[in-house]
């Protein structure tokens, strides 16, 4: 399994970014892929999370309403659409995919062990 983020940039606040995803090496029934960010000495955390088949997300509070997440099944590709970025969104954004196929319909897990296969990251950086 591989997984190349990119997208990534400095900008500054109030500005958008489209971060990507791109898949590889698994059939990918009902999994989650998630995105997980990490700002300099902070730990990781939850973004934003999809189910692959059925498209169920969910999102950290500090990112509803701003970011979205979405996937191109046929492309193997999972986006998140960010806009009115703050300062503090800066941070290597990671992408993820999930363990485990999920039950149907229910939401993606948020917790980072749930994740297997991670990617090398992509910086955002959002000046004030």
């Amino acid at each position: 399994e591989h997984m190349v983020e990119s997208g990534g940039g400095l900008v500054q606040a109030g500005d958008s970014l489209r971060l990507s995803c791109a898949a590889s090496g698994r059939t990918f029934g009902n999994y989650a892929m998630g995105w997980f960010r990490q700002a300099p000495g902070k730990e990781r955390e939850f973004v934003s999370a999809i189910s692959w088949s059925l498209g169920r997300t969910d999102y950290a509070d500090s990112v509803k309403g701003r970011f979205t997440i979405s996937r191109d099944n046929a492309k193997n590709t999972v986006y998140l659409q960010m806009t009115s970025l703050k300062p503090e969104d800066t941070a290597v954004y990671y992408c993820a995919a999930g363990r485990r196929q999920l039950a149907f319909n229910t939401k993606p897990p948020t917790a980072s062990y749930e994740y297997s296969s991670w990617g090398q990251g992509t910086q955002v950086t959002v000046s004030s």
